[in-house]
């Protein structure tokens, strides 16, 4: 029987999302991979109740997390019976609906068809009456904007979930979507986007408008995905995710030897700051005081472990700052 760390919260720093009652931990654990039917459940269970053992109440899917897609949520379903259902509400658990999930017209993108028929699959998955926050999780080119927050809006009201977001949209889409949810009476609490250091483009408008409107942000992908660490530093393992995917990263991240050398030497500044490279990746990330989370990926408890490590040391120097952005710059 799975009993938590009676300290688990006496050390995890919790962040307000935007100007909504919502806090989040500075960390939270994705389940983007290595949650999946293909994976191994005592250690993704493992990974679930480590994390939550360390603070980490947020606990972020999607509904074509796996592979194979739903099978994520299904894992986590397990996990939550199993271990976590005593605490539920001690736990944010979010699920996304908006890339291709099963055949035909009504399977992907941002209708109000796809979004409360995705959902309602996730929950089933999942064994839960509601998530904690619904995200679309991309703009839709084609449908009304005005039917996707609607929807958002009804999942809200119909008790589906608590809270909604978006991800990946852009400043313009941003503001406008928030207008939309306020004008409907469901604040937009939340926006999920790519970002770390090799990949800056919410510093383009997106992190000021979120301020505007009072939305948190939550930065996937900090660590692109296993470059900021030291993993690549000797060359590239047999086992790690870019073979997994045909030599390339999912969201086209990959493995240069420019990007090494980058890393080289951003890894001696973390040494000087007492931290691994992924903990001032993430560190790095949680600077900007707007960031409510850094959401991370892991494949052993080991590397959940590390990620918490880099709130030991959040702050960073102006030296600092320039030396990195003199790096990435090169």
């Amino acid at each position: 029987m799975y009993l938590p760390d009676n300290a688990r919260y006496d050390s995890m720093p919790y962040r307000r999302s935007g100007r909504s009652g919502l806090v989040l931990p500075a960390i939270t654990l994705g389940l983007w991979y290595n949650f999946g039917g293909v994976d191994a459940y005592e250690n993704a269970r493992a990974m679930a109740c480590r994390a939550f053992d360390l603070g980490i109440t947020y606990f972020d899917l999607a509904n074509n997390y796996g592979p194979p897609p739903g099978s994520a949520e299904e894992t986590f379903g397990r996990i939550l019976k199993q271990d976590l259902a005593p605490f539920r509400d001690e736990l944010i658990i979010s699920s996304k609906a908006g890339y291709l999930m099963w055949p035909g017209p009504y399977g992907e993108w941002g209708s109000r068809k796809y979004l409360v028929a995705s959902l309602d699959q996730s929950l089933k998955r999942m064994g839960l009456d509601y998530v904690d926050i619904f995200y679309s999780h991309r703009p839709d080119p084609h449908t009304p904007l005005q039917e996707t927050m609607a929807a958002l809006d009804f999942i809200v009201r119909s008790g589906r979930a608590l809270y909604v977001g978006i991800s990946t949209y852009d400043p313009q889409q941003t503001k406008q979507a928030a207008a939309i949810l306020r004008d409907l009476g469901t604040p937009c609490v939340i926006h999920q986007p790519r970002y770390n250091m090799f990949d800056r483009w919410i510093e383009g408008g997106l992190l000021d408008a979120l301020a505007e409107e009072g939305i948190g942000c939550i930065a996937f992908s900090p660590l692109c995905q296993g470059i900021l660490t030291d993993k690549y530093l000797q060359g590239v393992p047999d086992d790690s995710r870019s073979t997994k995917i045909r030599g390339q990263f999912h969201w086209g991240d990959s493995i240069t030897q420019e990007r090494i050398a980058k890393v080289q030497k951003l890894n001696a500044i973390a040494g000087a700051r007492g931290q691994s490279m992924a903990q001032m990746a993430i560190a790095w990330v949680l600077r900007h005081p707007g960031m409510s989370s850094a959401l991370v990926g892991a494949s052993r408890v080991s590397q959940i472990e590390d990620s918490v490590g880099a709130l030991q040391n959040l702050d960073f120097s102006a030296e600092e700052l320039a030396a990195i952005d003199a790096i990435l710059a090169s």
